[in-house]
């Protein structure tokens, strides 16, 4: 088994194959990339049992097919010192040792049978639709953040996808926030309802970014796959049923606040220093065209407040919010202005965009207030 290939497409290959590693496995054989050498192409594979990634890497010349596993972080680190260069791979199938030819050098090490490689899952009775890229970056970056972390409700630690012949959402939640990203330019023939893990979504949002082009994504009971350009990356889909998020955002929301984005970011940025460090509390005080922002950590003696100039419509109303999260929904809307509907201190608050010049995209986000210390 051997082949020639240039070192930066291979590493460029490998690199973004190695999100799917872990760094803790508990079989070893996670641990290697799986090389498989067929009439002149090579497919590489990465895996961690819930997730299945594979790339096609171009090759300037190849004999004797074969496959094998070896071990990624030695080679990762090793292509990682090289310029761009030919190099090549003479791989012993008998005793599985992997020579590596590269200008005046040479190192060898050993890999793996490819036996103990866990087999590519096969999707049945799959459905397919196409999507582009950029709208699917759009809908992850916006929509990752808000998961939660509980094992104890895995349902919510990953984006929930709602397809139908109209349009397509992308929901998560973690209790405390919650986003529904939709979009009117991306459609499915049937209605359906599945929920995306977090780690191959990031992965996919990495290698996703730059040109837009079309994602194929099949999906059954068990498995979505997306496969685009020489990539193929196919995800274990989340078991169980997704909560009603539809009931918990507000429609009855008559105190309405827009203001400046960015100006109302950097003053929660500064206000929030100030803040206890563990409930992270931002006060909203609210009155005419006026909104005072504050935060006290009485331990500290520390305490900072802001008044901003804002447009309002409704009855003066304090209101108290975790200035975490409240940056978090800030810095993923990119219009200028925002609009925060409110009902009640005891009642979500709703965060949406301002005039989006973008007719397809249909954004929201809600966050639950925090009791005021009085």
């Amino acid at each position: 088994m051997k082949f020639i290939v240039s070192s930066s497409v291979l590493l460029k290959n490998l690199q973004a194959l190695s999100g799917v590693l872990n760094p803790s496995n508990t079989l070893p054989i996670l641990d290697d990339f799986l090389f498989e050498l067929k009439d002149k192409t090579l497919q590489i594979t990465a895996s961690d049992l819930e997730t299945t990634m594979t790339v096609t890497v171009p090759l300037t010349m190849s004999e004797e097919p074969g496959i094998i596993t070896i071990p990624a972080k030695i080679l990762l680190d090793t292509l990682k010192t090289f310029t761009d260069i030919p190099i090549t791979f003479t791989i012993n199938v008998e005793n599985m040792g992997v020579e590596i030819s590269a200008g005046e050098g040479k190192y060898k090490l050993s890999g793996h049978k490819s036996d103990e490689y866990p087999q590519t899952p096969l999707l049945e009775n799959a459905t397919s639709l196409s999507i582009n890229s950029s709208i699917l970056v759009s809908a992850f970056n916006k929509t990752i953040f808000a998961t939660g972390n509980d094992e104890l409700r895995p349902v919510m630690s990953g984006v929930f996808c709602e397809l139908t012949p109209d349009d397509i959402t992308f929901v998560a939640t973690d209790a405390h926030k919650l986003v529904r990203y939709r979009r009117t330019d991306a459609k499915s023939e049937n209605s359906v309802s599945f929920i995306l893990p977090k780690k191959p979504l990031n992965q996919l949002k990495n290698i996703l970014l730059g040109d837009d082009f079309p994602v194929k994504i099949e999906y059954d009971q068990t498995n979505a796959l997306f496969e685009f350009e020489n990539v193929t990356l196919i995800c274990r889909l989340i078991d169980g049923k997704y909560p009603n998020y539809e009931a918990v955002i507000p429609t009855e929301n008559p105190n309405v606040l827009i203001t400046n984005r960015s100006i109302l970011l950097n003053t929660i940025k500064r206000i929030a220093i100030f803040a206890n460090q563990s409930t992270h509390q931002v006060r909203f005080k609210i009155s005419g065209q006026e909104l005072i922002l504050s935060a006290e950590d009485i331990d500290f003696s520390n305490e900072a407040t802001e008044r901003l100039s804002c447009n309002y419509e409704g009855e003066d109303m304090e209101i108290g919010f975790n200035s975490r999260f409240f940056q978090e929904m800030l810095n993923n809307i990119d219009n200028e202005d925002v609009r925060i509907e409110m009902s009640a201190p005891n009642r979500a608050g709703l965060i949406l965009p301002v005039d989006n010049e973008n007719k397809d995209e249909d954004i929201l986000m809600l966050v639950m207030p925090v009791m005021l210390n009085q």
